[in-house]
């Protein structure tokens, strides 16, 4: 059964990535977001600034990148989900570790936190309101969390645009913050879980998507 199960999988993959039908999104292009600091390579070349990363292995070069950047956040390097800590003290003893696990270290940036919906040429932006280091698992630190439609300025929104048509995307959501006027782009997700903002934002994402697909048709 399991064997079978995998058989359809693979096919129906296969069809994904080869039908002339429009698909959001296709699992070749997928694939991107399965390394973070290629995707961030690829983000950073259509013209976002991205943050000062350190991807290392050594806990000597950790602690001179904190030493240099001051607040520095920490995450995974791979497709599998990890939450978003800030280095902070404690941790201190827990840095010879990343001997046996590369890990992504970057610059934090400090500003409004905007998650931008790219729905074919349409952008639903909505602001993250939260003093969490990440916001997804605020209710695990007792943070609070509001999510609130955002005003995205249309050259930041175009350039949204660009970037998720460049990547092959349909549709994605696109992470984002402001810091002295200079918009920071972290990550492009291609499988956004946009129903979660939809909830708590108003914003009717559902419906440019309905709209994309029926324009295909």
């Amino acid at each position: 059964a399991f064997q079978h199960a995998n058989a359809i999988q693979q096919a129906l993959s296969i069809w994904l990535d080869l039908t002339p039908a429009l698909v959001l999104n296709r699992p070749r292009e997928m694939s991107l977001n399965y390394s973070k600091p290629y995707q961030a390579a690829r983000i950073e070349a259509s013209g976002f600034a991205i943050p000062e990363t350190l991807l290392t292995t050594d806990p000597a070069a950790v602690r001179d990148f904190r030493q240099s950047h001051g607040n520095v956040i920490y995450k995974s390097v791979s497709a599998m989900r990890s939450i978003v800590s800030q280095l902070r003290p404690e941790d201190e003893e827990r840095l010879d570790g990343v001997r046996w696990c590369p890990t992504q270290f970057q610059q934090r940036i400090v500003g409004p936190e905007v998650r931008a919906h790219v729905i074919g040429d349409e952008v639903f932006a909505c602001e993250i309101v939260t003093k969490a280091d990440d916001y997804r698992y605020a209710s695990l630190s007792g943070d609070s969390l509001e999510l609130r439609p955002y005003d995205l300025p249309a050259a930041c929104a175009e350039k949204c645009r660009a970037l998720v048509a460049e990547m092959g995307f349909a549709i994605a959501g696109v992470d984002l913050r402001r810091q002295d006027g200079i918009w920071y782009c972290f990550e492009v997700n291609p499988s956004p879980g946009f129903m979660y903002y939809q909830k708590h934002s108003g914003q009717p994402i559902d419906e440019a998507i309905a709209r994309l697909l029926a324009s295909a048709c």
